[in-house]
């Protein structure tokens, strides 16, 4: 998502996550990392029941949410809105109101002049009044027919030395220096916002190594090496969520966020092991993938390797950031798709799963979060937040909050003929 780089999920920017989707020991005296041996935590989930959907649209198919369609929901006063939960989203919201206002919102539905009430408010919220400033600044819809289908990311941690010392032996690399991007839209309008990655051979233009290439070595000396990792399989899902911490064998934690992308296509494997009857019941979360992988370790690389997608790594100092540009906040941040929410824009989630009922921030995108109410939730790091993101897979009703009069603006323009802005 994270989704890192492209933000923190777009690694899933090209990627997908997860979790229900997805659907060397060290020698001398230094010691297996714990971590890699520890027992996978696993989070029991609370059901909910869901807001039912608003029923009086047909769904359309559009290339945005302009397009697709929305209709009117309940009162924001009305929704399960905890205060606490609120207060969060309302901090999180203030670091979004610059983008938000300069931003092009290419899901046809705001201006960046419909965010400037709510964003001067959002600066001097009460404490205990947060649910009556979403209350008082927003107004809902619901795109198409409103139901949602929720993953979760994380920021994880793995095991990694600077040099490659027994039991770290797998290159973390940053991006490499033969690495273009192009972006078609330069050449072609029919092209316009399509982008591919590759490099020069000769006079040609051909694309970049996939995984197994980058595996077998064949980027040696074309990119710097930032560490070395103990296990291939936590870099491979590190990989999958964008972003994440490096723990050296000091102790010390060195931060790593994506910078670039092969431009090869990305294979859930998680979707693929399952079809090949892999997994057993109660195996098809991240966990019980990451438990398969590593009890088989020779057909492991074969499957992680039908993922050609390799992400590339770049240090940071801060904590992960999203595609919006701001530190994404576990429990609150979310990714989804801007042609379908506005970036920064608040999306109250109902669902069958009482952790992922609540409000949350659209502030990155996923290559894997597609289409209307598919929003994937960030946790945060640590193992309670890998628990709930590796199961994370929760469906139910989403409500998108918009600037109160946004509706009515929509309505009016439609009445008068004002065409649709497409992405």
């Amino acid at each position: 998502m994270l989704a890192g780089g492209r933000s923190y999920a777009a690694s899933r920017r090209t990627l997908a996550v997860c979790a229900g989707l997805l659907l060397s020991a060290c020698g001398g005296q230094v010691e297996r990392p714990a971590m890699v041996a520890r027992p996978a935590p696993v989070a029991r989930p609370v059901p909910a029941t869901p807001i039912p959907t608003v029923p009086a649209l047909t769904v359309q198919t559009g290339s945005n949410a302009a397009g697709t369609g929305f209709v009117l929901g309940p009162p924001v006063a009305g929704l399960p809105l905890r205060e606490e939960d609120a207060a969060r989203a309302v901090a999180a919201f203030r670091t979004s109101c610059a983008s938000l206002q300069r931003r092009t919102d290419t899901s046809g539905l705001t201006r960046g002049t419909d965010w400037q009430p709510a964003c001067s408010a959002a600066t001097s919220v009460a404490p205990g009044a947060a649910r009556a400033f979403f209350a008082q600044y927003f107004e809902t819809v619901q795109i198409a027919d409103g139901k949602a289908f929720a993953t979760g990311y994380y920021e994880p941690e793995i095991a990694a030395s600077r040099q490659p010392i027994p039991g770290y032996a797998v290159p973390i690399y940053g991006r490499p220096g033969d690495l273009i991007d192009v972006d078609l839209g330069l050449f072609s309008d029919s092209l316009k916002g399509r982008k591919i990655r590759g490099r020069v051979s000769g006079s040609n233009f051909v694309p970049y190594d996939d995984r197994t290439a980058i595996e077998q070595g064949t980027l040696n000396g074309r990119a710097p090496i930032i560490a070395y990792a103990a296990d291939s399989v936590a870099l491979f899902f590190l990989q999958v969520q964008g972003s994440g911490r490096l723990r050296m064998p000091d102790g010390s934690i060195v931060r790593i966020g994506y910078t670039s992308q092969n431009g090869r296509d990305y294979t859930g494997i998680g979707a693929l092991m399952k079809r090949r009857g892999l997994l057993g019941p109660g195996q098809t979360s991240m966990q019980g993938i990451v438990a398969w992988l590593h009890a088989h370790p020779d057909e492991a690389v074969a499957i992680m390797r039908e993922n050609k997608s390799y992400v590339f790594f770049r240090e940071q100092a801060s904590a992960p950031q999203g595609a919006l540009g701001v530190a994404v906040t576990g429990g609150v941040s979310a990714a989804a798709d801007p042609k379908f929410v506005p970036l920064g824009a608040p999306v109250l989630l109902s669902m069958d799963r009482a952790d992922a009922s609540r409000l949350w921030i659209a502030q990155d995108t996923g290559g894997a979060i597609k289409g209307p109410n598919r929003i994937d939730t960030f946790w945060g790091a640590g193992p309670d937040a890998e628990a709930t993101a590796g199961g994370m897979s929760a469906r139910g009703t989403a409500f998108l909050l918009l600037p109160t009069g946004t509706v009515a603006r929509l309505t009016q323009e439609r009445a008068n003929g004002t065409p649709i802005p497409q992405p």
